[in-house]
C-alpha cells in the first residue's frame, strides 16, 4: 500500500468559552465587596463608564423601580418586569451620600462634631489632626518601656524583647539569641524581661501558656502554691480530671471548682486586645420581609449593587471629533466593554433574585417555625425549579447573604443533606437533626448525661433514622464534648 499526501475536510462542533463569558461567570460568583472592587477597576480603565450618584442626568435614564420578587407567587414568569435592560445602569439610584458627622450639642460657644469630638468652626485646627490612630500592642509596650526603664542599656534590651513579641502577647524571641545579638549576659536579659512581664496587659511577654496564666494570677494576688501546682498540670485540667487535681493540689472539690473558675476567667492571649482588626459587618445581598397575605417579599439590597451607566453622550461627542482609525477602534471596544458590563450586572442581579426567591419558597417552614422545620435541599432542586444549571446555582449561593426575620444567613446554609425517617415519611434535614442533638444535650441534667446511644434512641423515638456514628460526627462538628467529658465538667463533688 502506497502512502501519499491528500487533503481532507472535516466538520466538527465545539463549545468555546469566550473571555467575556468567562468573566461573566466570575462576576456571578463574586461577593458584593469583590463586585464593588471590580467595578471600581472598570471605572478607572473605561472612560465611557461613570458612577451614578443620585438621580440620573436628564435624557440619560429614567427612574427605575426596585427589583423585587414575591416568594409565594408564580416563579416561572419572566423577571424583566423588575429590571429594564434598555437603561444603561444596574440597580436603583441611591438617595444621596450618607451624612457623616454633623452638628452636635452646644458648649462653650462652640459646636462640636459628632465624629471627632473636636471643634472646627473656629478655624483653629485641621480636621485631620483629630483623627486618632488605634494604639497597637507595640506602641502600648514601648510607652511603658520608656516610663518604667530609665537605663539606656536596659532600654535597648527591652526594644529587642518588644520586637520579638507575637500578636498574641507571647515572647517568641529566644533570650539566648537576644543576649548574643547585644553581647550581654543572658541573666541581664532575663532581668529586664522579668520587669517587662509586669507591664499591661497582664500576661504579656510570657513564653508559655502556664507562664501567661501565672503572670495574670500574680497580678491579681492569687498565685498560691495550689494554683502553681494546677498550672504545672494543665493537661489534667484540659481532661477535667478533678480527682487527680484534688490529690496533687491538696484541696477539696469545692476549692478546686473555685480554682478552675479562676483559671477560666483569665485571658490566654492577652495581646489580642490590641492590633485586632474590627469585625466587618455582613451586608446582605437580598432583603426579605413578610407580607400581609402570609407570603414573603424578596428584593435585592440596592446598597450592594454598584450603580454604573454608559455615557453615550460623551461617546458621541468624542467620536465626532475622532478621525484616526485606531482611536475609533479603541472607542468602539470601550463602548462594547461598557455595555457588556451593564448587561452582565443586570443578568447577575436577576439570577440572584430568582434563586433567592425559590429558596425562600421552598424553606417557608423554616422562616415560619424555626430550624426544626428546615427542609432537606440540594442544588439540583433549585436548578430544576428555576431552569438553571447546578453549577450556576452553586456560584449564585456562594458568598451571598439574605436578611430574614430570623437573622442573616448565607444562601448556602439552606442546602442540607437529608436523613431518612423511621416510618418512611418525609426526610429530615441534617441541620434540623443537629439542632435537635444540641437541644437534647443542652437540656440534660448533671446526673443524667446522655451518651451517643441514648441520643440515637431519643431521635429514633422522634422519627429520625440515624446511626450512632452519625450522631458522633455531628456532635464533634459542633464541638460538643463526649458524654464522659461532659459528665466530668458537670460533676460537683460534695
Amino acid at each position: 500500500m502506497l502512502l501519499a499526501p491528500r487533503l481532507e475536510l472535516r466538520q466538527s462542533q465545539s463549545l468555546v468559552m469566550t473571555p467575556q463569558l468567562q468573566q461573566a461567570i466570575k462576576l456571578l460568583q463574586m461577593s458584593n465587596l469583590e463586585l464593588a472592587a471590580f467595578v471600581d477597576d472598570e471605572l478607572e480603565r473605561n472612560p465611557l463608564l461613570e458612577r451614578e450618584d443620585g438621580a440620573p442626568p436628564a435624557g440619560e435614564a429614567p427612574e427605575r423601580p426596585e427589583p423585587a420578587a414575591e416568594a409565594e407567587g408564580p416563579f416561572g414568569e419572566e423577571f424583566d418586569e423588575y429590571w429594564h435592560p434598555e437603561e444603561s445602569t444596574n440597580g436603583p439610584a441611591d438617595g444621596g451620600e450618607p451624612a457623616f458627622g454633623g452638628a452636635g450639642g452646644e458648649g462653650d460657644g462652640l459646636r462640636w462634631n459628632k465624629v471627632s469630638g473636636g471643634s472646627f468652626e473656629d478655624g483653629s485646627g485641621d480636621p485631620l489632626d483629630s483623627v486618632q490612630r488605634a494604639e497597637t500592642l507595640r506602641d502600648h509596650l514601648l510607652t511603658q518601656l520608656m516610663i518604667e526603664i530609665a537605663d539606656a542599656g536596659e532600654r535597648l534590651i527591652g526594644l529587642h524583647i518588644v520586637d520579638g513579641i507575637a500578636p498574641t502577647g507571647y515572647l517568641e524571641a529566644d533570650v539566648e539569641v537576644i543576649a548574643g545579638l547585644l553581647g550581654c549576659p543572658a541573666e541581664q536579659v532575663l532581668s529586664v524581661l522579668a520587669r517587662m512581664q509586669r507591664f499591661d496587659p497582664p500576661g504579656v511577654f510570657a513564653r508559655s501558656l502556664a507562664e501567661c496564666l501565672a503572670l495574670q494570677l500574680e497580678d491579681r494576688g492569687r498565685l498560691t502554691p495550689a494554683m502553681r501546682t494546677m498550672l504545672d498540670h494543665l493537661d489534667l485540667l484540659a481532661r477535667r480530671d478533678r480527682q487527680a487535681l484534688c490529690r496533687l493540689c491538696q484541696v477539696d472539690g469545692e476549692a478546686l471548682a473555685a480554682m478552675m473558675a479562676e483559671i477560666r476567667s483569665l485571658d490566654p492571649k492577652p495581646g489580642l486586645v490590641f492590633d485586632s482588626e474590627p469585625a466587618q459587618p455582613i451586608v446582605p445581598d437580598i432583603m426579605m420581609r413578610p407580607q400581609s397575605d402570609g407570603g414573603w417579599a424578596v428584593e435585592l439590597n440596592p446598597d450592594t449593587l454598584p450603580q454604573v451607566l454608559v455615557n453615550h453622550r460623551y461617546f458621541t461627542t468624542v467620536s465626532r471629533g475622532t478621525r484616526d482609525k485606531g482611536d475609533r477602534g479603541y472607542l468602539a471596544e470601550r463602548l462594547q466593554s461598557a455595555n457588556w458590563l451593564v448587561r452582565s450586572m443586570h443578568q447577575r442581579a436577576t439570577t440572584i433574585l430568582r434563586v433567592a426567591a425559590e429558596i425562600v419558597r421552598q424553606q417557608h417552614g423554616f422562616f415560619m417555625h424555626g430550624v426544626a422545620h428546615l427542609r432537606p435541599l440540594v442544588l439540583r432542586d433549585i436548578a430544576a425549579a428555576v431552569s438553571l444549571h447546578e453549577s450556576t446555582i452553586s456560584r449564585v449561593t456562594s458568598n451571598k447573604y439574605i436578611a430574614t426575620p430570623r437573622g442573616i444567613f448565607e444562601l448556602k446554609y439552606f442546602f442540607t443533606a437529608s436523613i431518612q425517617s423511621v416510618d418512611g415519611g418525609a426526610a429530615h434535614s441534617a441541620e434540623a437533626v443537629r439542632h435537635r442533638i444540641r437541644t437534647l444535650i443542652d437540656g440534660e441534667a448533671a446526673d443524667r448525661v446522655l451518651s451517643d446511644d441514648q441520643i440515637v434512641s431519643e431521635l429514633q423515638r422522634g422519627g429520625v433514622d440515624i446511626a450512632r456514628r452519625t450522631v458522633a460526627k455531628y456532635r464533634e462538628a459542633m464541638r460538643i464534648p463526649s458524654s464522659v467529658e461532659r459528665r466530668r465538667a458537670k460533676w460537683a463533688p460534695a
